[in-house]
């Protein structure tokens, strides 16, 4: 044991790694994994906490004095997304190139940017709208890192472990979405960090007049993004056997169900980070009177803790068969927000809408998880098709190959689905702007669930299907 152990390890390189074998997963295999998953869990909150701390910002702008227009913060609220999306196609690739565990610590590292950047420029409300924009591109470097994240994580649980595992890594920290946006009204409530933390900003509140310190919803992740960093450089690891070439991994772009699950993965992860990034703009532009930082929040957590669980259902009933109903409810719930919106003479039901909403992004986090589970199985089965599975070497060559395009495909699909945080709050913006309401972006919405039913159903989840998961 203590042989297969020092051979196994060079300082935090792993260069033998079997979770598929159970006798070295109950060894040593599942106490290696649970620790860097419990490292990678903290360091993709931050991320996703720093990606989305603009959907909170923007709506406290105009109270602080920002001469900025209602689509302006639209796109505040959605350029994290559209950078976030772009840089997760490069993060795709980086964990088999650079090691999981150097960039999991350099990519948390890099959210010291955009925190520490927010924070002194809320502080003057002078500062150009170029500069905001700019800002807030930066927090994609947030975005980025779900996809590297992921990756990461899928090479080091076996194949009936991973849609739990990958739950539990984008369930917890999806986490981040929700907490920034409840806990960012609380923490600018008082300088908790005195003279470092700069002067607070007056405005008037329910006809009163308070002092805030909004860069404490940007500072106050600063020490925890340095802590989290130096834990993943010193606690994780990287595997010897993850590395692989850009040409390797770039084999998915020849492989069908890559696209495939492009599309359905945009229709779960792309509609929680859009919904999640537009929510509190959309309840302030439909319902004025009511405080959107006092329920936008929920939202978000009911879809990051419920993703754990769909990995889980995944891993019992199939990915396919949770996947197929979950785009029926997504659908029904489209229409249910839309029958409540205000239109015409009518001033709309907030409870109902509301409602529909948490049906929402409870159906997004069953789908996040759900989908991801079906992932890293489509291209292990592909790559275990036609092996002779009592030749030893070819079995381990199929699954590393189905492995590496398994993570690869993870990382790409979450960068395409990543654009739905852009094209969510935008299509609000455009709809608004154009017609008065946000009723034509929904039932686009709709259409493109009904898309999804079908391509779930025809590849993956009817009787013979091509690739049953």
């Amino acid at each position: 044991m203590s042989a297969t152990t020092k051979s196994g390890r060079q300082g935090r390189l792993l260069t033998l790694w079997a979770p598929e074998d159970k006798s070295f997963w109950e060894r040593e295999g599942e106490a290696v994994a649970k620790l860097n998953l419990w490292i990678s869990v903290p360091a993709l909150f931050l991320a996703f906490a720093i990606w989305q701390v603009w959907s909170v910002v923007a709506v406290s702008l105009p109270g602080l004095g920002f001469k900025y227009s209602t689509n302006q913060l639209f796109w505040l609220a959605a350029a994290p997304a559209l950078s976030g999306a772009t840089l997760r196609i490069f993060y795709s690739f980086m964990v088999p190139l650079v090691g999981g565990r150097r960039w999991t610590a350099i990519s948390t590292a890099s959210l010291l940017i955009p925190a520490i950047g927010i924070g002194f420029a809320v502080q003057d409300n002078s500062t150009a709208y170029p500069t905001m924009l700019i800002l807030a591109l930066l927090c994609g470097l947030g975005g980025g890192n779900f996809s590297s994240s992921m990756a990461n994580i899928s090479f080091f649980f076996p194949k009936e472990r991973k849609g739990s595992a990958l739950g539990v890594n984008a369930g917890l920290g999806n986490l981040g979405v929700s907490v920034v946006q409840f806990l960012s009204p609380l923490v600018v409530t008082a300088g908790i960090f005195g003279i470092f933390g700069g002067e607070g900003q007056t405005i008037v509140k329910n006809g009163q007049t308070v002092q805030v310190w909004t860069q404490n919803a940007a500072f106050i992740w600063v020490p925890w993004i340095a802590i989290t960093a130096l834990a993943a450089w010193f606690g994780m690891n990287d595997i010897a056997d993850a590395r692989a070439s850009f040409a390797a991994q770039a084999a998915i772009f020849k492989r069908k169900h890559n696209w495939l699950m492009c599309v359905l993965y945009l229709g779960t992860f792309g509609s929680f980070i859009g919904y999640a990034a537009g929510f509190p703009l959309l309840i302030k532009s439909q319902f004025p009177n009511i405080n959107p930082l006092a329920y936008a929040w929920l939202g978000p957590l009911v879809g990051a803790v419920i993703r754990p669980f769909g990995g889980w259902l995944a891993d019992k009933l199939g990915g396919a068969r949770v996947t197929l109903w979950n785009f029926v409810v997504m659908a029904i719930a489209v229409v249910g927000v839309t029958v409540f919106l205000p239109s015409g003479g009518n001033e709309g039901q907030f409870s109902g809408f509301f409602v529909c909403f948490l049906v929402l992004f409870l159906t997004t986090g069953i789908g996040n998880g759900s989908t991801f589970r079906m992932i890293p199985v489509i291209f292990l089965t592909e790559a275990m098709r036609g092996v002779d599975k009592h030749d030893a070497a070819a079995v381990a060559n199929a699954n590393k190959e189905g492995n590496t395009l398994g993570a690869a495909t993870l990382g790409f699909t979450a960068a395409m689905a990543a654009y739905g945080g852009f094209f969510i709050p935008k299509s609000y913006g455009s709809s608004i702007a154009l017609t008065g309401s946000p009723h034509a972006a929904l039932w686009t919405f709709f259409a493109f669930y009904l898309v999804c039913i079908v391509i779930t159903w025809w590849y993956y989840g009817r009787k013979n299907a091509e690739m049953p998961c």
